[in-house]
């Protein structure tokens, strides 16, 4: 996926993966990257999948902030966010680290390399 808009793919990416409204792989078709563009890929538990990303940005969550923050209906999910942050360690993996336990002041912590 990531290979079409690398140095050696066609220049082109698909702006959405998934059709949240239809529950399924979204039929859309590739898109040009424009010169210079920067393509962004959010999402959770996407480190240490093997994704070739040149800058990674983790936005790190404390368990107990998780918790106060999660909605009820989705409290199911956090297991899988304890167990991502033990076993992968995301934070340790990322170019750069913003400690989001408070949205409204976060912390920028800068950890690897940065290519220009």
């Amino acid at each position: 996926m990531l290979d079409r808009v690398g140095p050696s793919g066609p220049g082109e990416y698909l702006p959405v993966l998934w059709d949240v409204a239809r529950d399924r792989a979204a039929r859309v078709g590739y898109e040009p990257m424009p010169p210079r563009g920067v393509l962004l890929v959010p999402g959770a538990l996407l480190q240490g999948v093997g994704l070739a990303l040149d800058v990674v940005v983790h936005l790190r969550v404390a368990p107990a902030a998780r918790r106060r923050r999660f909605p009820p209906e989705q409290a199911w999910e956090l297991p899988a966010f304890d167990r991502y942050d033990d076993e992968v360690d995301p934070a340790a993996l990322a170019d750069a680290v913003v400690l989001a336990d408070r949205p409204e002041h976060p912390a920028l912590v800068l950890q690897g390399r940065f290519v220009s």
